[in-house]
């Protein structure tokens, strides 16, 4: 009682901004964190926590996105033709409960996350893996209790055992993911979470967790236990009794601070020792180059983003009249590939760099960070090119769209400016060429557009994607294939594309894989479903009191803050 005073004493003088101690790392966000139940934790302000105070079989070995290396597991072995899956598992391993981690509880954890899987959780791609389709039970009747318990077993000698329909050369990377780390289960079916017997199993299919009672009190094996968490505070504290490293760190701070000024001051001043930032010309303005800052430049990004050309626009809103006559669209308006590619001739991809990324951005050949296997650097690039773009508007649709003209309504994120003057870049681009053709944008809350999109209801959007786990496919399928999570947002078919995916997923030749990649990137060049936005050139700063965070350690996908590192490996001078 008398620590947890203590705590709760030291928030409040943290809350109230006074420096930050030595023993305490204080983080200001912008937004507040959706969940810490790992079932359900499918973002990066979530997984900046759950990745901390929870862990995963496995992990990404220092700055590599290729190499894992065991976490709550010693070893694993792949067996028969690559379908099955063999874990050791680290003994003498307590969660924050007290209870004592067992490979029951790994087996609870993922036939829980099948049982629960949705879309918004994340866990689509383990049922990928595990049953051989993203669905859960309720939209896949042939979805059986017998089916998941049969996915993943403990074996008679302790050992987790992971049984796969087909190869599937990405699962060792989705294990990494923080939303299957290992749950206490006793702990959890205690606060009335599912008990993992099978008479119940339905009752909890595709249940939403976000407020879950394991979210309100989680219980992991991290190095970090949760002590309070409120609307705008998370408070967490070293575990005593972590089987790993001590770390040096004793309390770590999340505050909420919508502000950005607010959240600069406090960086400036000492009392926050990581905050989010502004965007680069924002944090090269206000940050970069004051005392007591930490600059790290030069980082690999990967997200990738794009504006998306909706082949079937399920929104008569957006089509004005209807027809190719000047007032309108068809809702099959970007069907036509001279129509794309004529979009992709018109975007200034070199005045969105030295624009909106002040310099530092790279043009991508395909929607898939440079930094992982499969990217070819080989595949042809758009450019902004007025003769190109008007030679394919005028073979649109037999010459019809260019003696006519066209009204197009697009959408971008309300409040976010590098949408916004990317909209407003390839809109003067297309007005120009034609003085029929017309591109209305207008700004739209985000989750409104996340809504409208999934339902084919944007007619042009930007979107982009951070990976859920280090393997191409996870953005290849994502984007290329018609079975993939963002189709219904383009409607975009080709079924060579399909048929190379498919074989990729099929594969665990790197070689091959990386061949079929490269084929999927010409043919969406010559398809051009998709207008690439260019990718900025990663950064992060921290309080130059601040140790452990560094170009050579940093890993992209460790959610925390963008400084590539877990709480447990930082400290201060």
């Amino acid at each position: 009682m008398k620590k947890v005073a203590a705590l709760a004493t030291l928030l409040t003088l943290t809350s109230a901004l006074a420096a930050a101690p030595k023993d305490t790392l204080v983080y200001q966000m912008s937004s507040d964190i959706p969940t810490m139940d790992p079932g359900v934790t499918y973002d990066t302000a979530s997984g900046a926590v759950v990745e901390n105070i929870y862990e995963t079989l496995l992990t990404y070995s220092g700055a590599s996105l290729t190499k894992l290396e065991p976490l709550l597991a010693t070893k694993w072995t792949i067996s028969n033709g690559g379908k099955t899956y063999t874990f050791d598992l680290r003994k003498g391993v307590k969660f924050h409960s007290g209870n004592a981690m067992t490979c029951a509880d790994a087996e609870y954890t993922f036939e829980r996350n099948l049982v629960t899987n949705s879309a918004e959780s994340g866990n689509w791609f383990l049922a990928e893996s595990l049953l051989g389709t993203g669905a859960n039970a309720a939209d896949d009747k042939t979805i059986t209790w017998a089916r998941i318990d049969k996915a993943v077993e403990c074996n008679n000698a302790g050992q987790l055992v992971f049984t796969l329909p087909s190869v599937d050369p990405a699962f060792l990377a989705k294990l990494a993911f923080p939303g299957q780390s290992v749950v206490d289960q006793k702990h959890a079916a205690g606060l009335g979470e599912w008990n993992g017997k099978e008479a119940t199993w339905k009752d909890w299919v595709g249940k939403d967790l976000t407020n879950s009672k394991l979210s309100q009190n989680p219980s992991g094996t991290g190095a970090y236990k949760l002590v309070r968490k409120d609307a705008n505070t998370v408070l967490a504290t070293a575990f005593d009794s972590y089987w790993g490293k001590k770390p040096a760190l004793k309390n770590v701070i999340f505050q909420k601070v919508s502000e950005i000024a607010a959240r600069q001051q406090a960086f400036l001043r000492g009392d926050a020792d990581i905050i989010d930032g502004g965007g680069r010309a924002v944090d090269t303005e206000q940050v970069k180059g004051k005392p007591g800052v930490l600059w790290v430049d030069n980082l690999p990004n990967t997200s990738a983003t794009a504006f998306f050309m909706n082949e079937n626009i399920k929104n008569a809103g957006l089509l004005g009249s209807g027809k190719l006559d000047g007032r309108g669209i068809p809702a099959t308006f970007f069907k036509d590939a001279n129509v794309r590619r004529a979009f992709s001739y018109s975007f200034n991809y070199d005045q969105y760099i030295r624009d909106v990324q002040k310099g530092a951005g790279k043009q991508r050949t395909m929607l898939l960070p440079e930094s992982f296997p499969g990217y070819d650097a080989k595949v042809s690039t758009y450019t902004y090119d007025k003769a190109k773009a008007e030679a394919f508007f005028k073979r649109a649709y037999g010459g019809q769209l260019w003696k006519n003209g066209f009204t197009l309504t697009t959408n971008y994120r309300a409040g976010s400016e590098p949408s916004q003057k990317a909209m407003e870049i390839l809109k003067a681009n297309v007005e120009a060429l034609n003085p029929k053709f017309r591109v209305n944008i207008q700004a739209k809350q985000w989750s409104e557009m996340l809504k409208d999109s999934k339902d084919g209801k944007e007619a042009m959007t930007i979107m982009g994607w951070a990976p859920d786990y280090a393997d191409p496919d996870n953005f290849m399928y994502t984007f290329y294939s018609s079975n993939g999570y963002y189709n219904p947002r383009l409607n975009w078919k080709d079924s060579q594309i399909d048929k190379w995916l498919d074989q990729a997923r099929a594969t665990v030749n790197t070689a091959e894989r990386n061949r079929l990649y490269s084929l999927v990137g010409k043919k969406a060049y010559e398809q051009a479903p998709y207008i690439l936005v260019p990718a900025g050139v990663g950064y992060t700063f921290v309080s130059a009191n601040l140790v452990g965070v560094s170009a050579s350690n940093y890993n992209p996908m460790i959610s925390f803050a963008n400084t590539g590192t877990f709480w447990k490996e930082l400290s201060k001078k």
